[in-house]
């Protein structure tokens, strides 16, 4: 199963990003107040890195609340790994699990189309685990 299948139904218009302008404290303000762990941060419209909230609890941790006054793009991760929608989902679990990090921005054509979370991954592969245990139960019964 790819990626593909988990973004099938979602609008690269419901994609939450910010700019690399963004100032880090209304950033900050977006991830408290839609209760997410990232955003994609772009520069003219290209994936430039990710917000994540250990980059700010690592920046506040080392230069305390003046952080908050900075841009997004001066303590952002970047540059973003990504993945596209073809890429397995085993894959993506594999580098999110070597890589120690919780989400990817999916680059189609060179565009931003969705960004997941490792939640997204292991749902999709608890509903296939669900599904191959009802095709077991289902063959054995008949």
């Amino acid at each position: 199963m790819t990626i593909a299948k988990i973004i099938a139904n979602r609008s690269s218009s419901d994609i939450i990003a910010c700019d690399v302008n963004t100032p880090v404290r209304e950033a900050v303000s977006i991830l408290a107040g839609k209760r997410i762990g990232a955003l994609p941060v772009l520069d003219g419209g290209t994936v430039a890195g990710i917000l994540s909230e250990r980059d700010v609890i690592y920046r506040m941790a080392e230069e305390g609340a003046t952080c908050l006054d900075k841009r997004v793009g001066e303590i952002m991760t970047s540059p973003a790994v990504t993945v596209e929608p073809s890429t397995k989902i085993d894959d993506a679990l594999g580098l999110m699990t070597r890589r120690r990090f919780r989400h990817f921005p999916v680059i189609d054509n060179g565009a931003l189309c969705a960004f997941i979370s490792i939640g997204d991954l292991v749902k999709s592969k608890i509903d296939e685990v669900e599904h191959e245990a009802e095709a077991l139960r289902t063959y054995i019964q008949t």
